[in-house]
C-alpha cells in the first residue's frame, strides 16, 4: 500500500508542478528538491550502517533514488573487502538496513558483470563469474542462462534488485577498459545481442533490472573515461549502436547507462553524457527508447576535468539524462556531503531556469516506472 501511495504522490506532484510552471508560478523547493533527490544514485563507505553514517542521511534527507554498492574503497586503503561488501550474510542485512531506513522505493545496484568486474566476489563466499568474453567465445545459450542465473540468484540472495550490466559494448582489442577486460561478448553486434538478451531475461526472471552499457558504445575507446577525455572520433563506427537499438527494439532495455566519451561526429561539442544531441536526439528520438538513462559516475576524471560539476549536472539533465551516478569511490576522492551539495546546484538551476522542472518531473516518472516494473 504504501507503495502505490507513493506512485500516486509522485504523480500528484508532478501534475501539480507542472500546472504551476504553466501558469508562470513558483514551485515549492522543498518539492523540487525532492524531485531532484531521486535523480541521484549515491554510494557510501561502510559494512554496515552506525547512526552517524551519512547514507542515514542520504536516505532520510535528501531521499536519493539509489544506492550503489562497491566492494572495494578506492578512496581509502583499496584493500578487498575495504567498501561494502564482506559476505553474502552482511550483504543482505546491509540491504534490508538500507530499505528500511529508506522506507521508500530504493534501487540498490552493483556492477555484476563477472569476470574481472564483480563486486560479489569469491574472497567474500561468491560463486565466480566468468567474464563476457569467455561466454561469447562459448556461445552456448545454455551456458550463458546458466550463468546469467546464477547472476541474478547473487544478487536476489543479497538484496540487490538492479545489476549495472549487461556490458553491451562491442570488443575491440585495443581498448584497455572494454577489450582489455574481456567485458564485452564479442566484437560482432548480432553475437552480443544474443547473449545480453539471453542474460537479462535471466535477470527478469529473477526480479532484477538490467542495465545496457555504456551508450553510444565504448568498446572502440583506446583511452580510459575515469582517467580523462576520451576521443571516439576516429575509431567509433555505427555497428557500436546496433546492441542497444535490438534489444530496445525487443523490449529488453530497463535502464541504459550513457559513455564519457567525445565523438565529434555525431556532436562537435559534448562528451555523450552531456549531448543533447546524443541523448536525446539519437537515444530517445531516433532509437525510440523511453527508460531510464543513467550516468556512469558524473566524477569520473572524462568529466570533470574539463566540467565544473555545475556544468555537467545542468548539462546532463537538459540533455536528456533521468539519474545521475555519484559512487563517491574514485580518484575524485570521496565527499560525505555530496549528494546534499549537489540537490542544491540542481534545485538552484531550476529556479534560475537553466534547468525546466519537467525534466525533473520526466525523470522521476521513469525512475517510478522502474519500480514498476521491479514490485510485478
Amino acid at each position: 500500500m504504501f507503495f502505490e501511495v507513493k506512485r500516486y504522490y509522485i504523480f500528484v506532484l508532478g501534475v501539480v508542478a507542472l500546472g504551476l510552471s504553466s501558469m508562470g508560478q513558483t514551485i515549492p523547493r522543498d518539492s523540487v528538491s525532492y524531485l531532484a533527490g531521486r535523480m541521484l544514485m549515491v554510494g557510501f563507505k561502510g559494512d554496515s550502517i552506525a547512526p552517524d553514517n551519512p547514507v542515514v542521511s542520504y536516505l532520510r534527507d535528501v531521499r536519493v533514488g539509489g544506492i550503489i554498492l562497491f566492494d572495494v574503497d578506492l578512496t581509502g586503503s583499496r584493500r578487498l573487502g575495504s567498501r561494502n561488501i564482506t559476505s553474502s550474510q552482511q550483504l543482505k542485512r546491509l540491504t534490508e538496513d538500507l530499505r528500511n531506513i529508506a522506507g521508500y522505493p530504493l534501487l540498490i545496484a552493483a556492477d555484476q558483470e563477472g569476470g574481472l568486474v564483480q563486486r560479489l566476489k569469491p574472497e567474500y563466499g561468491f560463486e565466480s563469474i566468468p567474464s563476457a568474453r569467455y561466454l561469447g567465445g562459448v556461445a552456448n545459450p545454455d551456458t550463458t542462462e546458466f550463468w546469467g542465473n546464477r547472476i541474478a540468484e547473487q544478487l536476489v540472495n543479497a538484496g540487490i534488485n538492479m545489476n549495472l550490466a549487461p556490458e553491451v559494448d562491442l570488443h575491440r582489442d585495443n581498448c584497455p577498459v572494454i577489450g582489455g577486460l574481456d567485458r564485452s561478448f564479442s566484437g560482432n553486434p548480432d553475437s552480443v545481442v544474443f547473449h545480453a538478451g539471453i542474460m537479462i531475461d535471466a535477470f527478469h526472471s529473477h526480479g532484477i533490472r538490467a542495465t545496457l552499457k555504456h551508450f553510444p558504445g565504448h568498446g572502440s575507446a583506446t583511452a580510459d573515461s575515469h582517467y580523462g577525455l576520451t576521443d571516439v572520433t576516429l575509431t567509433w563506427h555505427e555497428n557500436e549502436l546496433e546492441p542497444f537499438r535490438q534489444l530496445i527494439d525487443c523490449g529488453k532495455a530497463d535502464a541504459i547507462m550513457t559513455a564519457h566519451i567525445f565523438n565529434r561526429n555525431i556532436d562537435a561539442d559534448y562528451p555523450a553524457t552531456l549531448s543533447h544531441k546524443i541523448i536525446t536526439g539519437l537515444l530517445r528520438q531516433k532509437l525510440g527508447y523511453d527508460g531510464l538513462i543513467i550516468t556512469d559516475d558524473l566524477y569520473m576524471q572524462g568529466i570533470i576535468d574539463n566540467y565544473s560539476i555545475e556544468q555537467a549536472l545542468i548539462l546532463a539533465i537538459n540533455a536528456g539524462v533521468d539519474m545521475i551516478i555519484v559512487g563517491n569511490n574514485i580518484t575524485t576522492g570521496f565527499e560525505p556531503d555530496r549528494p546534499a551539495r549537489l540537490v542544491k546546484i540542481i534545485v538552484d538551476a531550476v529556479e534560475d531556469g537553466k534547468i525546466p522542472v519537467s525534466r525533473l518531473i520526466e525523470a522521476n516518472r521513469r525512475i517510478d516506472a522502474l519500480h514498476g516494473e521491479l514490485r510485478k
